[in-house]
């Protein structure tokens, strides 16, 4: 099984509802994402500086998969379903999708 990760970076359109926006994302978005098999978990952060053409946040999705290109047309589809579920949002503002191949992974061990 190889691991990989998907980075998505994104903006609130209209600022007047980021609140809502977050709310949406956290709650009912991320879930949702982790439904096609593969997709092991998400995870958001802010940007609390964006530059030039920058998301404000990002959404890391952590895949272990032996076909990437399978799971992530199983990802894309799930997120059509949820368009038509009308689990989307009209706030979401994609600026950049990169998904990146594990090369290695080393963890810190405890002293």
């Amino acid at each position: 099984m190889e691991r990989w990760l998907l980075a998505v970076e994104t903006n609130c359109n209209d600022p007047s509802r980021e609140r809502e926006y977050n709310n949406w994302y956290e709650n009912i978005h991320l879930p949702d994402a982790l439904e096609p098999h593969g997709i092991l978990s998400g995870t958001w952060y802010k940007n609390i500086n964006p530059g030039e053409g920058r998301g404000k946040y990002l959404a890391l999705y952590e895949i272990e998969t032996e076909n990437i290109e399978q799971t992530m047309a199983a990802f894309w589809g799930n997120v059509g379903n949820l368009y038509e579920r009308g689990r989307m949002t009209d706030l979401l503002e994609p600026v950049s999708i990169t998904t990146y191949q594990q090369l290695k992974a080393i963890k810190k061990q405890d002293a």
